[in-house]
């Protein structure tokens, strides 16, 4: 399992960002490291520009990219911010429909986005209360880091190792279709762990691994198309995980 985990400590090379000719291999898979990446300038007026050293994780279908999007001290005034301003839903909208019967969600959740936008998951529709500035902010740097817009957020918040997310796949009918999906991580580090369709349950005829990540404070994990046509992917129960951790996943709606 280690050559799927992301590891620290990443050089720069001087490769393009990401080399689209090439995508990801139908078989087997790879954990490949891709260039720094300058972006352009903030509008909070820094005179430095951030530079993001990619990792390209490919399995069979699989594309994803990985960076650190925000250093320590950027992210741990992030999340703290996170932690004061956002808050989350209650009563029918923290419940979820799973084979006609609804449960609490195992979490907290929310979302942002731009005016006039819905979104139907698990049985409920959500509409996006509006955009204020920390995500403005982390909005701000994924479009200069990723080069494409997004107009909503689905924010989950994990109060220890026993909050979690079972297999699921990004593929409501309102995204745009293969948009990539951006999900940045603040707070405690927990893993993230890929399966294919065909070789998720003990009697599948198929035998694929799973790709198994660990997602960081300050990190940014990309999704792109086809990702989330074959793979689940899951936050399982950690007991071990004593502190929270806040996920906002990043997506382009239909307007």
């Amino acid at each position: 399992m280690d050559k799927y985990v992301i590891k620290k400590g990443l050089t720069k090379s001087k490769r393009t960002l990401v080399d689209e000719s090439a995508g990801c291999s139908d078989t087997g898979s790879l954990t490949e490291e891709l260039s720094g990446k300058k972006c352009k300038k903030e509008k909070t007026g820094s005179l430095l520009e951030p530079t993001y050293t990619w990792k390209r994780i490919c399995a069979e279908n699989l594309s994803c990219d990985y960076t650190s999007l925000f250093n320590r001290a950027e992210a741990n005034e992030i999340f703290q911010q996170l932690e004061k301003d956002i808050v989350y839903f209650t009563g029918d909208l923290s419940k979820v429909k799973v084979y006609g019967k609804w449960h609490n969600v195992p979490r907290k959740q929310v979302t942002f986005g731009d005016a006039g936008l819905t979104y139907t998951f698990s049985g409920i529709t959500l509409t996006p209360k509006p955009w204020i500035p920390v995500l403005n902010r982390i909005r701000e740097r994924i479009q200069l880091a990723t080069e494409h817009s997004f107009n909503f957020v689905l924010i989950n918040r994990y109060k220890d190792g026993n909050d979690h997310i079972g297999d699921h796949r990004d593929d409501e009918k309102e995204l745009v279709p293969q948009s990539p999906i951006a999900s940045v991580s603040f707070g405690a580090c927990r893993d993230f762990i890929f399966r294919h369709r065909d070789s998720r349950s003990k009697n599948s005829v198929r035998k694929i691994e799973p790709v198994r990540l660990e997602l960081e404070h300050g990190s940014l994990l990309v999704m792109n198309f086809p990702t989330n046509v074959y793979w689940y992917h899951s936050l399982p129960v950690r007991r071990k995980v004593l502190t929270p951790r806040v996920n906002l996943t990043f997506r382009k709606i239909i307007q």
